[in-house]
């Protein structure tokens, strides 16, 4: 169920002694970043703040993630689980999550999904916008303009088809991964992103 101010009444409460477990899930990459705990009132909070904060238990109060670091977590959606008793918060991390300095709480990479990397390319190339050209491969791609850029996907994609053909599963590998990432260079040149593409594909999924 997604979760707004007018339904919170309608999750487990009393089953859980008024706390909720919430796992916080980065919205672009999919990785589970960290977990804590939701009552009510931080679950209010946090919808109304469109900030994730959680009940410390330590502390008995609430406590906004970041709130001393600045490592914020801007939420995207809330939702609970099919008994009411678990929630998921999908946010936007700015900066590392855990107290360590680390991107997530769970830092072994064998628990993140292989399609995680993607958001990671994806926003390391963004992070290359307006970067030197000397600076990076990626830098002197947006300095050459999006024409050059377009024309580097394109015939990306045509040694990529030629991979294929000729059944060269090693060269197709390497082929799909150069046409992957100038493509994503050339959607953030055009001031889209990968997530853009996705809705594309959900909207004609429905038909």
């Amino acid at each position: 169920m997604k979760l707004n101010t007018d339904n919170l009444s309608q999750l487990a409460w009393d089953k859980m002694d008024g706390l909720l477990p919430c796992i916080v899930q980065d919205a672009m990459s999919g990785k589970i970043l960290m977990q804590g705990f939701m009552n009510q009132e931080a679950m209010a909070h946090t919808l109304t703040t469109k900030q994730v904060t959680f009940f410390s238990r330590s502390k008995q109060r609430l406590w906004t993630k970041g709130e001393v670091s600045n490592n914020t977590l801007d939420l995207v959606e809330l939702s609970s689980d099919c008994d009411n008793d678990s929630i998921i918060a999908l946010a936007t991390p700015n900066g590392p999550t855990c107290h360590t300095g680390t991107e997530s709480c769970w830092n072994d990479d064998a628990a993140q999904p292989d399609i995680s990397f993607i958001a990671d390319l994806e926003r390391l190339i963004a992070s290359r916008k307006g970067a030197d050209p000397d600076s990076s491969y990626t830098a002197s791609l947006y300095a050459s303009g999006i024409k050059r850029i377009a024309q580097k996907v394109g015939e990306e994609g045509v040694e990529t088809a030629l991979a294929a053909t000729v059944k060269d599963l090693e060269e197709l590998k390497n082929e799909s991964a150069d046409l992957l990432y100038h493509l994503l260079v050339l959607l953030q040149a055009s001031d889209l992103n990968l997530s853009d593409v996705i809705g594309v594909l959900k909207e004609r999924h429905k038909k």
